[in-house]
């Protein structure tokens, strides 16, 4: 681990000036204001249609998320070995399908609950596909040292769109009803596919082919599973979304048949909800310089925590409209927090991947969270429910804070590119394989138990770049002698391996030789697995 080059702080407006992220952060914004919308719509269309089943509102919320649970991944993996641009322009047009549908379907009276159920869930399978690549898209969009910036500009989108969208719906619910909502937002996705058909993305050219789908997910899995600084950020992910769930999953209950709000009221409240977001907005580059990446999600989890306990018991609209003010600044505060933090801790090769591992874990936890407390809320009631979640979320922030964010911040994760070609009598086919890669060591037998441990954090990074097994063997005859071995799957794989050495991974390396006493640098052998002794390729 080694702390980035330092960079010029930035101002938060200063990624528009990059003309594509400009343009694509415009028409988001009009999107966002018709998702908005439409959740809104969805929302309150099956307060309707089941009046009297909490679980079936609940379901809305799962039926949003379970496909983030099951696709996110592959999506991932699909947009880091296909062009990131046509993916995000079938993704669109899927949605706007979508949206459609139900809108005809709602203005013709057809929708029922289960129909509801099934399309929100359709709409949710673009979502999950769309989420992945869009977030590893800006990174391609902006330099690294404005990236908090960036993800900070997309938080105001949607919290100015959370304070737009839920008024103009509730407005639209009233005087033309809910299928309208739904063809309104259908029609602002063609804002976001004109401006992606329109980017001249220039691919990277590679002269290894390209990954295959299920090969890419393992190595993203593969990655994340030995990415601790990763890990972090996943903990506190589940710590945080499993209870402000409960938020999600009963604030339409809460509003109609607590508060007895009509849709108009409803949508003033997430208005409330996304001028707090839009205020955080301006709050958060400033609280970032005062504290650690730890302490803001740490603050900002406990003032949630505090405003669900808050809903818990009060049911003053005017109160309400005030929490969610601090629910807004305190929910956009985390979640900007821990998507920085994702982005950070994981290199360009497997972004896509490891922020789709970041979106099942964040959908996965928000669906058993909407099942479990709309349960608790059917059985129990809503108080008891939403007090179960602040009261959980308290504890959660004891119980991962020592899991750090602020190593996230420095890793310097650009390819460092310093590995040496070395010479083949015959160059292997790209799936040949697997592949064996020795690297010999001479060490003082006195520092064989420090030089064990310091192979410990460079096996992570065999394992996590592509090695599917690892060991350090020391030689009986000579103690002095000591053999890495890492087995790779395929010659293909073996030589993306020296691309995907960091920076951060060099000085890993340097501690590691540091303890070498030969003449000469570890000898490094490549072997392939060899099926009848013939040379695979010539």
């Amino acid at each position: 681990m080694t702390v980035s080059t330092a960079s010029t702080p930035t101002s938060m407006w200063s990624p528009l000036k990059q003309q594509v992220f400009r343009s694509l952060w415009i028409a988001s914004a009009i999107s966002s204001v018709g998702t908005w919308m439409h959740d809104v719509g969805a929302a309150w269309l099956m307060t309707t249609l089941a009046p009297n089943s909490p679980i079936l509102v609940a379901l809305m919320q799962a039926a949003s998320s379970l496909p983030f649970f099951f696709l996110a991944l592959p999506a991932g993996a699909i947009a880091d070995v296909i062009d990131r641009r046509k993916m995000l322009l079938w993704t669109q047009a899927w949605m706007l399908g979508v949206a459609f549908l139900l809108g005809v379907l709602t203005m013709a009276n057809i929708t029922t609950p289960w129909l509801l159920l099934g399309l929100t869930f359709a709409m949710s399978i673009g979502s999950s596909m769309n989420l992945p690549v869009w977030q590893a898209v800006t990174p391609e969009l902006v330099p690294r040292e404005e990236l908090p910036q960036a993800v900070t500009l997309s938080g105001i989108v949607v919290n100015l769109s959370r304070s737009i969208g839920p008024a103009i719906a509730g407005i639209i619910i009233a005087v033309s009803g809910v299928g309208v909502v739904f063809l309104l937002n259908a029609a602002t996705f063609i804002s976001v596919i004109w401006v992606i058909y329109h980017w001249k993305r220039i691919p990277q050219a590679s002269a290894l082919p390209t990954e295959r789908v299920v090969g890419a997910i393992q190595a993203g899995v593969r990655y994340v599973r030995h990415a601790p600084v990763f890990h972090s950020v996943i903990y506190r992910t589940i710590a945080y979304i499993f209870f402000a769930s409960s938020l999600f999953a009963l604030l339409p209950l809460l509003g109609r048949y607590e508060l007895k709000l009509d849709a108009l009221g409803y949508g003033v409240i997430l208005g409330f909800w996304g001028i707090g977001g839009l205020a955080g907005a301006f709050l958060l580059p400033q609280l970032r310089k005062k504290f650690s990446i730890d302490r803001l999600v740490a603050g900002c989890s406990a003032v949630m925590g505090l405003m669900i306990l808050v809903l818990s018991s009060q049911r003053n609209f005017f109160v309400i409209c005030v929490v969610m003010l601090f629910v807004g600044i305190s929910s956009l505060g985390v979640m900007v927090s821990l998507n920085v933090a994702a982005q950070s801790s994981v290199p360009a090769w497997v972004k896509a991947r490891a922020l789709a591992v970041q979106l099942l874990v964040f959908q996965g936890s928000m669906s058993v969270g909407s099942l479990l407390w709309g349960t608790i809320a059917q059985r129990y009631g809503i108080s008891i429910s939403l007090a179960s979640a602040g009261i959980g979320l308290l504890i959660g922030i004891i119980l991962t804070a020592k899991f750090r964010l602020k190593c996230s911040e420095l890793l310097d994760l650009r390819s460092s590119l310093h590995w040496d070609q070395p010479t083949h009598a015959f160059e292997p086919c790209p799936n040949d394989g697997p592949v064996l890669v020795t690297l010999e060591y001479y060490i003082d037998p006195n520092q064989a138990e420090e030089f064990t441990l310091a192979m410990q954090a460079l096996a992570r990074i065999r394992r996590r770049d592509g090695a599917i097994q690892w060991g350090l063997y020391q030689d009986v005859s000579d103690p002095s002698r000591f053999v890495e071995t890492a087995l790779i799957e395929s010659w293909a794989e073996h030589r993306r391996q020296f691309d995907r050495v960091t920076n951060s991974d060099r000085i890993v390396e340097q501690r590691v030789l540091m303890f070498h006493i030969g003449e000469q640098p570890p000898k490094v052998s490549e072997m392939v697995y060899s099926k009848d002794g013939k040379r695979p390729c010539v």
